[in-house]
């Protein structure tokens, strides 16, 4: 189903040309003095509007695959890298390596060394006049989780005793799953970029102060008004057709 600001969109585009076929359906009488306002114009502008919302369109279902395809990638990674963990501590390595691992999957799980103080915990610290400051960190954004999972593998591979006999759980195949990681995260970015870009020349076309194509529709009425006054049947077929800045 489309958002509320894509209806939105395809609406005023369609309400501009409903207001077209009506600006020429007064033949001669529709004379404006003002060129962006001629029906020639008012037709270029129609359809520069109409290519932009396409150009959305081709774009968004290619970034939605991605962001789509990422997540599902992502998904099983928790469980991996508490796995991996698992692994070392069953390896013969120290307490302090295995502590240092253990603060960079902690990281990537977006979990904290120490936990959260309860409401009652802060209440009774300010009774007694001390300001606790908790700092977020939670580092679950793709990019830090993909830095954190480079800093677990390096670590893992420059351990010795780490050598799991799990297939999954060899450097081998931690790094390809990195890779992969990696490159399901770059398509997202290589095909939001586009959209993005397209959705500013839609909503600089439709939306840009006195020269968008609402604020243009709002000068057609006025214009129309003008010739018929606002009693008219004229001008109350148009003022019917609603025009609306959604972004």
């Amino acid at each position: 189903m489309a958002s509320t600001s894509e209806q939105g969109h395809n609406r005023n585009a369609a309400n501009f040309d409903k207001l077209i076929t009506n600006c020429i359906s007064y033949g001669t009488a529709y004379n404006p003095s003002k060129a962006s306002l001629k029906i020639a114009a008012l037709q270029a502008q129609a359809t520069a509007a109409r290519n932009s919302l396409t150009a959305v369109n081709t774009l968004t279902p290619a970034y939605k695959n991605a962001v789509a395809a990422r997540v599902v990638a992502f998904k099983p990674l928790d469980k991996l890298v508490t796995r991996l963990g698992n692994a070392l501590k069953a390896s013969d390595t120290t307490t302090e390596v295995n502590d240092a691992a253990k603060t960079i999957i902690r990281k990537l799980q977006g979990r904290r060394a120490t936990p959260k103080k309860t409401d009652e915990e802060k209440k009774t610290a300010a009774d007694a006049g001390e300001e606790i400051t908790e700092i977020s960190t939670s580092q679950l954004s793709y990019d830090n989780r993909l830095d954190n999972l480079d800093k677990l593998i390096k670590m893992l591979a420059s351990i010795p005793q780490y050598a799991p006999n799990e297939a999954e759980l060899k450097i081998t195949a931690l790094t390809a799953l990195y890779n992969d990681l990696k490159a399901k995260n770059t398509a997202v970015t290589t095909t939001e970029v586009p959209l993005n870009n397209a959705r500013i020349s839609r909503n600089n076309l439709l939306y840009t102060e006195a020269v968008g194509l609402v604020d243009t529709a709002g000068s057609i009425k006025t214009y129309v008004k003008s010739i018929y006054s606002a009693s008219s049947p004229q001008y109350k077929a148009i003022s019917k057709l609603t025009f609306v800045k959604v972004i």
